[in-house]
């Protein structure tokens, strides 16, 4: 489906729910009501008239529920009251009318809303009204030897209730339905149910009561109605509260954990583009230092205040990640958008007045931003995190006062620093000198056949120093497995095999130390799942398993195949290359394997077509 399309279907989507609900609802109502108005006497009006008051009035003592924007009233219990007195076209009848007059007391309510509303209660009404004839309800007092007739109507009512309002944020918001519907029924049962009592009780008290009776049952619900809206603002500010830093008024670090998870959810089902900025303040510790925690806590509290000021409006989420370092979310931002917008708050804040920015070396209030854009294939949010995190790094190490984009080095700086790694990487993998020598030859193999496909697949420099460098550090989690399990020559046991398996989550917490190669990861930790999902540490399958770490594991399995090892038979590269078409499907990606295939026998036939025929191959490789 072309963009344009999809985005006119996904603006359009909750008219397009709206509308069906309508034709849905009018067409009961006009089934279940025709010929209705003929048929009351003087005295059917009059109850018609007073209930769609007793409606109105619940109406009017409305509360609101989660998720944000669902309200509810007591007025149901009415309907349901109706059903069961005087049955469903009495009901509707009561509907109508107080919906019309609601409509008189509410004109700033938007129409088409109204009448949504209206369509819904007609079908709740008609469907439960269908429910209690089914199961052999008796218009009337209640009977108690048929309960059963008004416990089913009462849960359809309900069921189709939460159903209507839950698909409704689902189509409309995007929101996960069953995560939906489950909030709704944790934190509002107990309304609901009081609803649908209150109707039992409104039918017992005008059976015995009349006038009356509907008089106690007014007063009733209406103590009631106060009571939840009570509750429920209390739980709104208690919710409040949990999700805020008690200084600034930012969303604190748990709730932006939530925010990102979901932001970024919705950003790869709906493809829209999402930002990660985190900023830390400039030389905090120096200012802390001289003037105090006091006067450094006025400082973060400005500087809160100027964050809050500048997204006002927007649908940024401004949190306090700890400290003096704040994160901004940015939906619907690219990472060029997102840096626009944070270099206008870093010159905003370097021309704001504060006591004390004279002991700061850059003679004003500064902090450096480091900014992260979201992609398909980045599997978890801390990855994200890692990026900003490791772009604010950058931003430091420059000097300062910067706003620095991830993976946006220049190419002599990314060139030096990519060096560097490899040297520290090599420091680190020399450990296998006394203890795996295997180990140490066999990465240094899948390092080089990582620098020949990173320049196949035409990566932009910083993908090739993370596929390339996540390649030599792969097994480096191998160096916390015992010395007689790593050089075993015979076949390994089953509890040995297992503790072999943990190498991939080992070196990734190694890698995890070490600030430079937190990005490094994943290729560690998923260089032994399989593309039919029976791989691990996770069994994640297909392109659930990010493009490049998939390709680690063809080049990892082809070194391991095509080198002399203890515990298995050597093969050739012909041999290996059947092994690795055999497998392709099933352990490997078929795309990708065919492409390392090339590669394999290009090495071995060298010719400039070959050569030039990988290099276009690898430009049109599905990302």
């Amino acid at each position: 489906m072309p963009n344009r399309t999809l985005n006119f279907f996904r603006r359009n989507i909750g008219q397009l729910y709206a509308l069906i609900i309508c034709l849905v609802g009018f067409s009961l109502f006009a089934i279940y009501n025709q010929d209705a108005f003929l048929h009351y006497a003087a005295s059917g009006w009059v109850w018609i008239c007073v209930m769609s008051a007793a409606a109105v009035i619940l109406t009017v003592f409305t509360f609101q529920l989660p998720p944000q924007g669902n309200g509810l009233s007591l007025d149901s219990s009415v309907y349901l009251a109706c059903i069961f007195l005087f049955g469903p076209s009495f009901s509707l009848t009561v509907l109508l009318l107080s919906s019309l007059i609601s409509f008189f007391l509410e004109r700033n309510k938007v129409w088409w809303k109204q009448l949504n509303n209206f369509a819904i209660y007609s079908i709740m009404i008609c469907t439960s009204s269908l429910t209690f004839a089914a199961f052999g309800g008796k218009e009337g007092p209640l009977l108690s030897h048929h309960l059963y007739a008004y416990a089913g109507s009462m849960a359809v009512y309900f069921i189709l209730n939460t159903l209507l309002i839950g698909l409704y944020y689902y189509v409309v918001f995007h929101e996960n339905l069953y995560e939906t519907l489950k909030g709704m029924l944790r934190d509002t049962l107990l309304a609901y149910l009081s609803t649908l009592v209150l109707s039992l009780v409104l039918t017992i008290l005008v059976s015995h009561n009349q006038f009356v009776g509907l008089a106690l049952f007014l007063c009733l619900s209406v103590l009631l109605s106060y009571s939840f809206k009570q509750l429920f603002a209390m739980y709104r500010s208690i919710e409040e509260r949990a999700n805020r830093d008690q200084r600034t008024g930012l969303f604190n670090h748990s709730y932006f954990e939530t925010a990102l998870e979901e932001a970024m959810r919705k950003s790869k089902a709906d493809g829209y583009a999402l930002s990660l900025a985190m900023i830390d303040i400039d030389d905090f510790k120096k200012y802390n230092d001289h003037f105090g925690h006091l006067k450094g806590d006025g400082l973060i509290v400005f500087l809160a205040e100027l964050l809050k000021k500048e997204s006002k409006g927007t649908e940024i989420i401004v949190s306090r990640y700890g400290g003096e370092e704040f994160t901004l979310l940015l939906p619907a931002h690219d990472t060029v958008q997102a840096k626009q917008f944070i270099e206008r708050l870093r010159r905003t804040l370097n021309r704001s007045p504060f006591e004390g920015v004279e002991i700061f070396p850059q003679g004003c209030l500064s902090f450096s931003a480091g900014i992260a854009g979201y992609k398909p294939d980045v599997h978890e949010k801390s990855e994200l995190v890692e990026h900003a995190d490791q772009a604010l790094y950058y931003a430091k190490k420059q000097g300062k006062n910067l706003v620095h984009v991830y993976g946006n080095q220049s190419p002599l700086e990314r060139e030096i620093d990519f060096s560097q790694d490899v040297r520290d990487i090599e420091q680190q993998l020399n450990l296998f000198m006394y203890k795996d020598l295997e180990t140490f030859k066999h990465s240094k193999r899948v390092f080089q056949y990582a620098l020949d496909i990173s320049g196949l697949l035409n990566l932009d420099n910083l993908t090739k120093r993370q596929f390339t460098l996540g390649a030599l550090i792969h097994d480096i989690g191998k160096l916390e497995i015992p010395w007689g399990i790593l050089n075993k020559k015979d076949k390994l046991a089953p509890e040995e095999w297992e503790m072999v398996k943990w190498h991939v989550t080992w070196g990734k917490k190694m890698a995890m130390t070490n600030e430079k190669f937190k990005d490094l990861a994943p290729y560690i930790e998923l260089h032994h799942e399989r593309y039919d999902g029976r791989g691990y540490p996770y069994g994640f399958k297909g392109e659930e398993i990010p493009r490049l770490c998939r390709m680690l594991t063809i080049i990892d399995s082809f070194d391991a195949m095509t080198t002399e090892r203890a515990y298995q038979p050597t093969k050739s590269i012909a041999e290996a290359i059947v092994e690795l078409r055999a497998c392709a499907g099933s352990q490997f990606d078929p795309q990708l394997t065919e492409f390392f295939i090339n590669y394999i026998e290009s090495r071995a036939f060298p010719s400039e077509d070959t050569a030039t025929q990988m290099s276009l191959q690898g430009s049109s490789l599905t990302h």
